[in-house]
C-alpha cells in the first residue's frame, strides 16, 4: 500500500461544516482494514523504539488513531478534551480560532512529570488545538517526543504554531 492510495482514500466535502470549508473526510480509511492498518503501521514504526510512556489523543477523531497507535506500542493514552468534557480536575488552556476562541483541558494525572508523550491527531490545520495539547503537556512537566497527524492542511501554516517540536503528518495537502 502507498501515501498515494491514502490520500486517493480521502473524501473532499464542499462546505462543511460551514460554507467555504473543504472538509477532508477519513471516514474511508477508517472503513478499510487495511488503510487504516497502514496508517497504523507507519507511524508506530517511527517510534517502536523510543519508549513512548502515553499517546496524548486530541479530541474527537485523534482518540481513534492515537487508541490504535497506544495498543501498537503497548502504552495508554491520556484526552485532551473539549472544555467541560472530563469528569475530574483538569488543566485547561484557551487558545483563537479563526473564528473565535476555544478552550482544551486534559486530567491532572493523566501523564506524569517527565513522562515521554506522543501527541496525536487527525489533522493539522491551523495548529491552535496541537498547540493547546502540547501546552498541556508541558504544564504537567512531560516531554513531547512529537506531534503527529495523518492529514496536514500545509496552506494553513498550523506546523509555525508548533515550531521547537518534531511535528510528522502521512499525507500533505497544499491546498
Amino acid at each position: 500500500m502507498s501515501l498515494e492510495t491514502l490520500t486517493a482514500a480521502i473524501r473532499d466535502i464542499p462546505d462543511f461544516p460551514k460554507p467555504g470549508i473543504m472538509f477532508k473526510d477519513i471516514s474511508p480509511i477508517l472503513q478499510d482494514g487495511a488503510l487504516f492498518a497502514e496508517v497504523i503501521d507507519i507511524i508506530g514504526a517511527r517510534y517502536e523504539n523510543q519508549q513512548i510512556d502515553s499517546i496524548v489523543v486530541i479530541d474527537a477523531r485523534g482518540f481513534i488513531f492515537g487508541s490504535a497507535l497506544a495498543y501498537k506500542l503497548g502504552c495508554g493514552i491520556s484526552l485532551v478534551r473539549k472544555q467541560g468534557k472530563l469528569p475530574w480536575k483538569t488543566y485547561s488552556v484557551s487558545y483563537e480560532l479563526e473564528y473565535g476562541s476555544a478552550a482544551v483541558e486534559i486530567h491532572i494525572d493523566a501523564v506524569s512529570a517527565g513522562d515521554r508523550v506522543l501527541i496525536v491527531d487527525d489533522l493539522l490545520a491551523t495548529g491552535g488545538t496541537a498547540r493547546a495539547g502540547a501546552d498541556l503537556i508541558e504544564k504537567i512537566g512531560a516531554r513531547i517526543i512529537a506531534l503527529e497527524f495523518v492529514i496536514e492542511l500545509s496552506f494553513l501554516n498550523g506546523r509555525d504554531k508548533l515550531d521547537g517540536y518534531t511535528v510528522n503528518s502521512l499525507i500533505e495537502v497544499s491546498d
